[in-house]
This record gives C-alpha cells, sequence and structure tokens, in this order.
C-alpha cells in the first residue's frame, strides 16, 4: 500500500491531511447507496466473468463477499471509515479484506465516476417509482373526496374575492389534473434516468471487453449511455427530478394553504383532524394546522435545492469533477420531502370535514350571481358589455339596499332592462349557475360525475 493509505494512493508519497479527509468524505451522505452500489457491484463481476475478464471463481467470491457485506450493514455491524471516503471505497476495502485479492478485481474495467453514475441512478429509478405510487395515492384520495362530497357547493375565487360558484367536487378535481401533470413528468423523468452508465470508465470507457448490454439486462435498463464522456459528468437526470418535484411543490403548497386558509375561523369551510394539527403553548384555545403549513413550509427546501444543483452544474467543463459529490444532498433531501409530504398530504385529505352548509351560505353571498344575469341578458340580444354595465348597476343597487340580487322584485329589476321577466330568478340561485356550466370541463354535476367516471371513481 502506498503512503498515502488509499486505494487510489500510488502515486502519492505523503498521507492526506486529516483536514481534507474530513473535507472531502462523503460517506455520511452517500451510505444510503449501499444497496444499490452492491447492486451494481454483483452486475459488473457478472459481467467480468462473462467476458472472461475475470474467472468465474473469482466472480463467485465476490458475489459472495458482496452479500455478506449487505447483510453487515442492514444489521449495523459494518465498519463504516471517513478515511475511505465514500461507499464505493468503504465497500471495496471491506470486500478486499473478507475475501483477498480477487476482491481487488471487482473495479477492473471501472470508475468511481462511472460507479457513482450508475448508483444515482437505481437509486432514483426507485425512488420515482415510490413517488409515481404515492401520487396516485394522493390523486385517488382527492377523487374520493370528490365523489363524497358531490353537489356540495362553494364559492370559487379570483383575485381572493368570491367570483362564481363551482362544485366543491370541481375545485378537488383541479388538484388531481395537476397532479396527474406530475405524475407525467415524473414518468418522464424515469424514461430517461433508466439508461446505464456503467462501462464509461473515468471518461473514456475501457480497453476490456466488456458487454454493457449483459449488464444493463442484470439490472433492468432499458438502454445504455452513446457517450462516455457525457455519461459520467451527466445530472440532467437529477436536475429534471428536482424540476418536477419543484412543480409538484408548487401544487403541494396550494392545497396545504387552501386548507390552512379554509379552516380558518374567517372561512370555516371545513375542519382540520385533532390529530393532525397541533396547539398553542400559551393560547389554550388554538388549533393549528401545522401538517398544511410545514408542506407549504418544505416548498422553499426543494426550491433550494434545484437551485443549487442547478448553480453546481452550470460552470463545470466536462467530464466529472469534485463538485458533484454535491448533488446528493439535493436529491437525498429532495426525495425523503417529496415523499413524506404525499403521505401526509393523502392523509390529511382523507380526513378532513367539510362543513358544506357554511360553504353553501358563503356561496349565496357576494354577487357571485352577476354575471349569470348578464348572461340572461345576452340570451335575450342584449350585447354582452352591456349587459356586464347594466348588472353591475344592480350591483351597486343591492350594496346600498344590503340585499342579494334575487331578492330583487321583477318590478325592481325591469328597471334597468325590459328584457328581465320571471324567469331570471331561474337563472339567480347558485344552484342553477353551478348547473348551466355545461361546456366542457365546466363545474356542471354531469361534467363532474364523466371526470370521476374517466378516474375510474
Amino acid at each position: 500500500m502506498a503512503r498515502g493509505n488509499k486505494l487510489w494512493g500510488g502515486r502519492f508519497e505523503a498521507k492526506t491531511a486529516e483536514a481534507v479527509e474530513a473535507f472531502t468524505a462523503s460517506i455520511e451522505v452517500d451510505r444510503r447507496l449501499y444497496r444499490h452500489d452492491i447492486e451494481g457491484s454483483i452486475a459488473h463481476a457478472k459481467m467480468l466473468a462473462r467476458q472472461r475478464i475475470i474467472s468465474s471463481r473469482e466472480a463467485r467470491k465476490i458475489v459472495r463477499g458482496l452479500k455478506a457485506i449487505l447483510r453487515e450493514i442492514e444489521s449495523g455491524r459494518f465498519p463504516f471509515s471517513p478515511v475511505d471516503e465514500d461507499i464505493h471505497m468503504n465497500i471495496e476495502r471491506r470486500l478486499t479484506h473478507k475475501i483477498g485479492s480477487a476482491g481487488g478485481k471487482l473495479h477492473t474495467a471501472r470508475s468511481r465516476n462511472d460507479q457513482v453514475a450508475l448508483d444515482m441512478r437505481l437509486y432514483l429509478r426507485e425512488e420515482l417509482r415510490a413517488i409515481i405510487g404515492a401520487l396516485e395515492d394522493l390523486k385517488g384520495e382527492l377523487a374520493q373526496g370528490a365523489k363524497r362530497h358531490l353537489g356540495v357547493i362553494m364559492p370559487g375565487y379570483t383575485h381572493l374575492q368570491k367570483a362564481q360558484p363551482v362544485l366543491f367536487s370541481h375545485h378537488l378535481l383541479a388538484y388531481v389534473e395537476m397532479l396527474q401533470r406530475d405524475r407525467e413528468r415524473m414518468s418522464a423523468c424515469l424514461e430517461r434516468v433508466n439508461v446505464l452508465p456503467l462501462g464509461s470508465g473515468a471518461l473514456a470507457g475501457t480497453t476490456f471487453p466488456i458487454d454493457r448490454a449483459y449488464v444493463a439486462k442484470l439490472l433492468g435498463f432499458a438502454g445504455i449511455s452513446k457517450n462516455s464522456i457525457d455519461a459520467v459528468s451527466d445530472r440532467d437526470f437529477l436536475l429534471e427530478f428536482l424540476s418536477a418535484s419543484a412543480i409538484l411543490f408548487v401544487h403541494l403548497s396550494r392545497l396545504a394553504e387552501e386548507l390552512i386558509l379554509w379552516s380558518s375561523q374567517e372561512f370555516g369551510f371545513v375542519e382540520l383532524p385533532d390529530r393532525y394539527c397541533t396547539g398553542s403553548s400559551m393560547m389554550p384555545q388554538k388549533k393549528n394546522p401545522d401538517v398544511a403549513e410545514l408542506v407549504r413550509g418544505k416548498t422553499g427546501r426543494v426550491f433550494g435545492h434545484l437551485h443549487a444543483l442547478l448553480t453546481i452544474m452550470k460552470g463545470l467543463p466536462l467530464a466529472y469533477n469534485r463538485d458533484l459529490q454535491e448533488d446528493k444532498v439535493p436529491l437525498f433531501d429532495t426525495a425523503d420531502t417529496v415523499k413524506a409530504s404525499l403521505k401526509m398530504m393523502r392523509e390529511l385529505v382523507r380526513r378532513v370535514k367539510v362543513k358544506k352548509q357554511r360553504m353553501l351560505a358563503a356561496a349565496r353571498d357576494g354577487f357571485m350571481n352577476a354575471t349569470d344575469l348578464a348572461d340572461y341578458l345576452a340570451g335575450r340580444g342584449v350585447n354582452f358589455r352591456a349587459a356586464h354595465a347594466l348588472a353591475g348597476r344592480v350591483v351597486r343597487l343591492c350594496l346600498e339596499r344590503r340585499c342579494r340580487i334575487e331578492e330583487l322584485s321583477l318590478g325592481e329589476l325591469k328597471r334597468f332592462s325590459p328584457k328581465i321577466e320571471k324567469d331570471v330568478y331561474r337563472y339567480l340561485s347558485v344552484e342553477a349557475a353551478v348547473q348551466r356550466r355545461r361546456a366542457a370541463g365546466g363545474t356542471a354535476l354531469a361534467n363532474v360525475r364523466r371526470r370521476l367516471k374517466e378516474l375510474g371513481v
């Protein structure tokens, strides 16, 4: 062993400074890649034997040793060491210690550069599949909520001002559409993750007669990378995942924000379950929507991880640079945060109590049928701009009288336009306003039922 006492230390005379070892070690972060590192190494060893680069006996010893190491790690008996820097070197040193010189042959025809790229892809592939499943679960919970509360009417808002009445189910299904797009982005990312980089070496490939297609088959990859330089320096698949996660958190944060608003005393549209709220250390009456607030707060964290990796990548020359060691914290923390937040939001949505009478009462206030009055007049030949202005004058009168539009007498309404007849009152109820919005994608009950059927609910 060279004086540097490292597996890569042959050309070094001096031992690595302790401060440098501490600064450069990543084992406390990347140790969670152990399963993926061992899985990739087993496939690599099998390929080396198949290609007669190492003997079958050596490959069997390597595989047995790696499986024994896996058991050690999972039982908490593995001696992790920061001196060996990362998970790859920790496992390789332990393997050599356990099986002898055959362990040193495992790294034939590969580099840590393509090895870590493989581990990251194996890890993210697994996480993406779990996240896609969690997205489907939350989508399903929202759709089930839409079905349970079919027919409940609430105020729809623009600019956080009451705008038009909508079905609460229609509002929930808006989030289903968002999450469907999130699922599509994650699925597209999964396709691009599922490419084998191993075999690219440090950057130029290898002189050994390896069979990359065989390794891809063993590991379940759909294809192999086409350019060795790109394969070891590419982190687009991580950026794509972080970007998709940031967009997902825009949606989760908006849903969290609405649950926070709706559960406030000012709105009172929903009640959040006690088990998913907390109290105040000073104010006994408080019931705080902490779960939703934390999801909203974690959004900043996910956004920050995307920005961090974009900044890491933007100035790197090809191919591998040690800066890429810093890709793991953004990836791991984002994946953990996405999974935990999807789970908590699903549980919260499932248990939220909807106060339908409060929603309906709120929908009847705020002159949200003013557009329907304008539409009524437009349907009787008044041009819409004139009808819009007329309806606005009716609202002004109601504000002065402190009444609703439908509380005005027919005579009072006809003073605004002779086109108004008795049938106008059929247009002015919130129920009628909702039901008439039958255009595809609108809030009418028939549309909501049709969408639920499409979703299989």
